[in-house]
């Protein structure tokens, strides 16, 4: 479509996800929201009468084949989003998906080959909308601007993703292998894990432990504890939970000439070193002496502290088709977040390290293994 002209959006999956979406598309300039597909009829009807004009299909693939779109917005459970994003892209349509961008790395990796191959590269966009918010922005700043020197340790407990057993029970696919691929790591913590990555690149190694249902009668992980290593020799910790509360959201990454730490994201501490750490450990006389470093807190910039968040993505999708605006989250780094939480999986389940990249072939193999298991 050229430049300028108003993005037809059609929303596939009017669920809890999807209707959310739609609640502020009024507020997204550039876009005119065309038409919707759920496979429930009830699901589709609702949104018919609640907008005059609008199309309803039955099937995502229909409402591709429509005409009536030039972009997608995927809000379906989980092992549909590459199929559907890959049928966007024989269309020529343009995609924002939501997370996962995928249950398994094997699958983002076809998605992401899918793409590569277009000769016209429609915008391919993930919901990643914590990278929309001013702390984290700064956060990825400090790293990035070298506050930090190189990072040695980064460690982030986040257990405030508490769920009920009324969260679990409230649809059939979710918390299942078959349905839904996988527990807190795949539905609460893509957020969390395409943040980890953002801020200090993927591990070499993992290794975790998974608790399959340890606070809910689901089939899924519900608790995981990994350690990681990177190729600098840094260390990683990941704690997380959907049956803790109240909950932690604490991220601590420290480096070189100094420590970045965010309790519950709404300000950043800074410790700040004087000297290089370890230059100080090789030349100082003293035996108990610390770096000396000084501290500060930095509130988050201006404006709400978790930024724009999904309308924010949504709009910088739109932008990106009308003006060529860069991607806050573009699809093709889907794969990173979620290779690190199969890696989780995969090394708990095993109860071994997994090396990264993970072996992707027999993590999907695993995966459909569980899933025929549990429906047996």
């Amino acid at each position: 479509m050229k430049r300028g002209r108003t993005v037809r959006l059609g929303v596939i999956g009017c669920g809890g996800m999807g209707n959310s979406h739609i609640g502020y598309f009024d507020k997204v300039a550039g876009m005119t929201f065309t038409a919707v597909a759920d496979i429930r009829p009830e699901a589709v009807k609702k949104q018919l009468d609640l907008h005059p004009g609008l199309a309803g299909f039955s099937s995502g693939a229909a409402l591709m084949a429509s005409g009536k779109v030039d972009a997608v917005l995927i809000a379906t459970p989980h092992y549909a989003h590459p199929l559907l994003t890959r049928l966007a892209f024989r269309r020529g349509l343009h995609v924002l998906c939501e997370k996962p961008v995928a249950v398994t790395a094997l699958e983002a990796e076809r998605t992401n080959q899918a793409y590569a191959r277009l000769r016209r590269k429609p915008v391919f966009a993930a919901m990643f909308n914590q990278r929309t918010s001013t702390t984290w922005k700064k956060v990825k700043q400090m790293i990035d601007d070298g506050w930090l020197g190189s990072i040695t340790r980064i460690n982030w407990i986040i257990t405030n993703w508490f769920r009920t057993q009324a969260y679990y029970n409230s649809g059939g696919w979710r918390a299942t292998w078959a349905g839904e691929g996988g527990g807190v790591l795949l539905n609460q913590c893509p957020h969390n894990l395409d943040l980890f990555q953002w801020f200090a690149g993927m591990p070499e190694t993992v290794t975790a432990q998974v608790a399959l249902g340890k606070y809910h009668r689901i089939e899924v992980e519900d608790e995981v504890a990994a350690l990681m290593t990177f190729k600098n020799g840094a260390t990683g910790a990941f704690f997380t939970s959907t049956g803790e509360s109240p909950g932690t959201n604490r991220l601590e990454i420290t480096g070189d000439r100094g420590r970045i730490v965010t309790d519950g994201g709404s300000s950043i501490e800074f410790v700040r070193t004087e000297q290089s750490v370890a230059e100080f450990c090789r030349t100082s006389r003293e035996s108990f002496a610390s770096a000396p470093a000084s501290r500060m807190i930095i509130e988050a910039p201006p404006g709400p502290a978790w930024g724009g968040q999904h309308q924010q993505i949504t709009q910088n999708f739109i932008n990106a088709i009308r003006e060529g605006e860069p991607l806050i989250a573009p699809g093709t780094e889907g794969i990173r977040g979620l290779e690190l939480g199969n890696a989780m999986l995969m090394s708990g389940l095993l109860q071994r390290t997994v090396r990264l990249p993970t072996p992707r072939a027999a993590f999907a193999r695993m995966i459909a293994g569980l899933a025929r298991k549990a429906a047996r």
